[in-house]
């Protein structure tokens, strides 16, 4: 191992993380800490592209229209002025770093720009159907060969370690502060204490509490519940994204179709071809993503449908080919001709819209903390993403809180305690954890899904407690290991999306309940914070 001592510790390496790290690594040393490899996030998986107004069509005002709108009266208009009107940089910054966005020289900005559901212009800046990955891999390179970043693969957070832990502390609560923590090692299983000036979490969403995501593995919501462990208030957290089309294939495990399908021309249609959209939206499949996916779970429902159809095979097989390369060669693979037949689709937990409460510089509650990406509410996304707003916030927060954290000085830490497995055993029923993880995932996704009730929630609550109770009981007796760990976020970060859920008595963007299906005239955030 190397040094556990920096001025930034990174907890995560997606888009938010890696931006972070670029913009301070001239002047501090630098740990980036995934649980996976470098390149498993979640950003690594986003298909569309980045929204940004870079035409003259378009402009920061429009793009801040469209976000209002789509989140259902929750934006917090500030900070999506901020976003958007940073935008253009930061899309010119990831050009500056060698990311080759999709060209089009009959373009006015010299790349083609695509529309997607929500957005009233074509803005959608892409490389080909891959724009994540083909962003990640640039920054990878850049990432990997600054000789002031560390990454340490294959190890995972375990708790954030704050300055009212020590026993010497004497700080009153408005100074506590984050100052480093504990990770373990999942290969040797051995737990290290790092110390930080600065810790950043940007460990992404908590989809995989639900048992149908777009997610990767890794969103088990470790930095929410991080976060709220250590005191952070975590808002809207009951506004999860269920994406409207997820490829429905015994053996595509995950795999999204794009948001850009749609927005090229692509029609959702019934078994017997009938196109349906129309009848729940005038924008029919450009609606947003929370009235689309609401409709086809209505339909299947409906009609006791294993899952709908996405046809854009009218377009040419040239064009697809061009613009959705990743999605027809996949669909291909799986016996799926996009160019020849429709494609089956059903809704997925795609994005937690809610997260750790920060400002425009990404800091939270908690001193020296900071939360960037999906982990983090912003106020931009309201009830209901945008779609394509995700990266562009990763973005514009990190450059924010960079700039914020390229201001402190250092100061001297206290030692930090090692620790501790003097009263703890290796595990001896480690199914205990594969069912547990199994049994969460099913009834949040049947009573904590798309459309929610009352009772239902009450159910989950209960099996949340119960749940919780097991998982204290293994974490406290048995040395931890990455499923555990990850269990326990999983729990946490469903616990608050129940109680978020329950706070709510409306029907407002991703949250709809069939107790309470009007929306209040007034629109207010749902605030959690430990007592």
């Amino acid at each position: 191992m190397p040094d556990n001592h920096y001025d930034v510790l990174i907890i995560g390496s997606g888009l938010a993380g890696f931006t972070l790290a670029l913009h301070l690594a001239d002047q501090k040393k630098i740990c980036i800490v995934t649980k996976q490899a470098v390149d498993s996030g979640a950003s690594s998986w986003a298909q569309g592209g980045i929204a940004a107004a870079l035409s003259s069509e378009d402009s920061p005002s429009q793009h801040v229209e469209d976000t209002l709108i789509a989140g259902a009266g929750l934006c917090d208009l500030e900070m999506t002025r901020y976003i958007a009107e940073n935008a253009s940089q930061a899309i010119h910054w990831l050009i500056n770093q060698g990311v080759n966005f999709t060209a089009d020289q009959t373009s006015e900005t010299g790349y083609h720009l695509t529309k997607e559901g929500g957005h009233s212009v074509r803005r959608i800046i892409h490389s080909g159907d891959a724009t994540g990955q083909a962003i990640q891999q640039t920054l990878i390179e850049k990432i990997r060969s600054h000789s002031n970043i560390c990454i340490l693969e294959h190890h995972i957070a375990i708790d954030l370690i704050t300055s009212d832990k020590l026993s010497d502390d004497q700080t009153p609560p408005q100074e506590r502060r984050c100052v480093g923590a504990y990770v373990l090692d999942k290969k040797i299983g051995t737990v290290h204490t790092f110390s930080a000036q600065d810790t950043i979490l940007a460990t992404g969403g908590a989809s995989k509490v639900y048992l149908y995501t777009t997610n990767p593995d890794t969103a088990t919501g470790d930095g929410i519940a991080m976060g709220w462990r250590a005191g952070c208030r975590i808002a809207n957290m009951e506004f999860i994204q269920f994406h409207p089309t997820c490829l429905y294939h015994p053996h595509a495990k995950s795999f999204l179709i794009s948001e850009a399908v749609r927005g090229e021309g692509g029609i959702l249609k019934l078994p017997d071809g009938d196109r349906f959209m129309l009848r729940h939206d005038a924008r029919a499949e450009l609606a947003p993503r929370d009235i689309v996916a609401r409709a086809i779970d209505f339909e299947m429902k409906k009609r006791g449908l294993d899952c709908v159809y996405l046809d854009i095979s009218h377009k040419p097989a040239v064009f697809l080919k061009q613009h959705f390369p990743t999605i027809f060669t996949r669909c291909l693979e799986l016996g799926i001709d996009i160019t020849q037949e429709p494609i089956p689709v059903v809704p997925a937990a795609h994005y937690t819209c809610g997260g750790i409460v920060t400002d425009k510089s990404g800091k939270t509650d908690l001193n020296h903390l900071y939360a960037i990406g999906e982990t983090a509410h912003t106020g931009l996304h309201g009830a209901n993403r945008l779609a394509s707003n995700s990266l562009l916030e990763c973005l514009v927060l990190a450059q924010s809180a960079a700039r914020d954290i390229s201001h402190h000085t250092s100061h001297s830490l206290p030692a930090l305690p090692a620790w501790d497995e003097s009263r703890v055993t290796d595990a001896d029923e480690e199914i205990v954890i594969a069912h547990n993880w199994d049994e969460l995932r099913r009834f949040m996704w049947n009573y904590v899904g798309i459309v929610r009730t009352t009772k239902r929630l009450q159910r989950a609550q209960r099996r949340i407690e119960l749940l919780r109770e097991e998982i204290n009981e293994y974490y406290t007796n048995f040395r931890v290991t990455s499923d555990l760990l990850e269990l326990r976020n999983l729990v946490d970060s469903a616990d608050l999306i129940v109680k978020s859920a329950m706070l709510r008595y409306e029907s407002r963007g991703l949250h709809f309940s069939k107790d309470f299906p009007n929306t209040a005239p007034l629109a207010r955030n749902t605030i959690l914070k430990k007592v």
